[in-house]
């Protein structure tokens, strides 16, 4: 069925299979499979936020317990990537991946289904989980599977453009399963990508094998799995209760002081959960670096941009998701291109820096909106801008963060990428947050209380976490520039698999 090695294995002298382990010979159907696991879990970051004022119409649960059903996936998947990716280097990334797939499936299923508010939170969190395991091992996947530099290109494009896109593809499927179906089904559409993904990973999906017994880091598991909690829940917790309430204090120093520790736990054991290597290394730093920054101006872009196109400009839920399709299709573009016809020309920092500084200049057109702008001319510039740029730098950072790995690490280093897109989401959306709420209070203060004034204070919100967001790219742009060194990443080592 596919054309593998085993460790050790000689392949043939010359030709295209030399050299080469993994599901080599049906790789661009294994990228396939990938890219709809991919896509399942991006899109349920957004899907379900469209979908949330019915289910809470449906369910009866109040305002105050709503952000349970976003936040209780957000706790799960970000504080247990880093152990599902390792998890998926010990026991092998098929099994991890069939698991995460399978898991995913049954427990969008009992949300699907759910009679009550603590049944849909709890399938959430299970959504969480099975993710953290999905997402890295679909990335590692295609670490090991294309390691052919030209290739590698165009694979990390697609899979970067399936990654970037998600969001908003999410926005619109949630918006026309809504409002034409039910928000359940906004969780049973997983079992349909999951169902066809499961199929293309029995059928294609090269089987691992392992001459030594997996060793776990049982303290760094621990330490690093409650400091993401700690940070993820208190970024939470302060965009509810405020930077000053002792509950956020509480969690945001934990989760620190436990980072801390894993950090010099990671130095001294045998087996080390994260190795340090991994995110030493200059393009891999870089590259979550990248990730990390996109996961906080993002959150600007869909958040903000939607309560624009709903509340002032009185769009649909299915219009507001048709109207972010210039960004997808202008991300696709770049993801798609950028990686193999530009990278090896002029080099990662150019690519991610140069990507950071367009899709600034994205959002600073945004700042231009008003009560009554068009979308033409106000909105579609800008998301073609951020789409280009973002797309680019986002295809680019994927094939960096697991630049020269080994295969026993590819996993866990793809669990970094996943994981710095969570913090820097957790981060923006608690910053962010507070900034437009402090611009909105400001202005409404400034000015003679009306529904005119409570209009245009929103529309100050939006404006200045649109430049705060800009900033963030440009300071993005600054550090890559100096901190990526400007060769192109290097592949990743095949994984030993069973020969078919």
């Amino acid at each position: 069925m596919t054309t593998t090695l085993e460790k050790g294995t000689p392949g043939p002298a010359n030709g295209p299979e030399a050299g080469r382990r993994g599901s080599h010979a049906l790789r661009w159907w294994v990228l396939a499979v990938l890219g709809i696991a991919q896509l399942m879990v991006v899109l349920d970051a957004t899907i379900v936020n469209i979908a949330l004022p019915a289910a809470q119409a449906d369910l009866g649960f109040p305002d105050a317990d709503r952000q349970w059903v976003i936040t209780g996936y957000a706790l799960a998947f970000g504080s247990l990537l880093l152990l599902g990716g390792r998890l998926s280097d010990l026991f092998g990334r098929r099994n991890t991946f069939i698991v995460g797939l399978v898991g995913f499936a049954v427990a969008s299923a009992v949300g699907g289904a759910a009679t009550s508010f603590e049944m849909l939170v709890a399938a959430r969190v299970g959504q969480g989980v099975f993710g953290a395991l999905l997402a890295p091992a679909a990335l590692s996947l295609l670490t090991v599977t294309f390691t052919e530099p030209k290739e590698r290109a165009k694979a990390f494009g697609i899979f970067g453009a399936v990654a970037g896109t998600g969001g908003a593809i999410g926005l619109l499927l949630g918006g026309v399963l809504t409002e034409w179906a039910s928000w359940r089904w906004a969780m049973y559409v997983n079992l349909i990508f999951a169902a066809v993904a499961l199929v293309g990973a029995v059928l294609l999906l090269a089987k691992h094998t392992a001459s030594s017994r997996p060793k776990l880091d049982w303290p760094g598991t621990i330490a690093v799995t409650a400091a993401l909690f700690g940070i993820v829940y208190g970024f939470s917790h302060a965009e509810s209760h405020g930077w000053s309430d002792p509950t956020t204090l509480a969690f945001l120093i934990g989760g620190t002081v436990l980072l801390a520790a894993f950090v010099w736990l990671e130095t001294r054991v045998a087996h080390p959960l994260l190795p340090l290597r991994i995110v030493a290394d200059r393009t891999r730093g870089g590259a979550y670096l990248t990730v990390f920054v996109m996961g906080i101006g993002m959150f600007a872009i869909f958040l903000f941009l939607t309560y624009y196109m709903q509340l002032t400009l009185g769009y649909s839920p299915i219009m507001t998701g048709v109207a972010f399709l210039p960004m997808v299709a202008g991300m696709i573009a770049s993801s798609t291109t950028v990686p193999s016809l530009v990278l090896p020309r002029v080099g990662p920092k150019v690519v991610i820096s140069g990507g950071f500084l367009v899709a600034a200049a994205g959002m600073v057109w945004l700042t231009r909106i008003g009560l009554d702008t068009a979308y033409a001319t106000h909105i579609l510039p800008a998301l073609i801008l951020l789409g280009l740029g973002l797309g680019g730098a986002m295809a680019t950072a994927f094939q960096g963060s697991t630049a020269g790995v080994q295969h026993e690490d590819a996993g866990v280093a793809s669990a970094m990428v996943n994981t710095s897109q969570q913090v820097g989401g957790s981060i923006g959306t608690a910053l962010l947050s507070t900034i437009a709420a402090t611009a909105m209070a400001d202005y409404v203060s400034a000015h003679e209380a009306g529904p005119l004034t409570m209009a245009q204070g929103a529309i100050e919100s939006y404006v200045t976490s649109f430049w705060w967001a800009s900033a963030a790219f440009v300071l993005g742009a600054i550090v890559i520039g100096v901190l990526m060194p400007n060769t192109v990443p290097a592949p990743a080592e095949g994984e030993p698999v069973l020969a078919h």
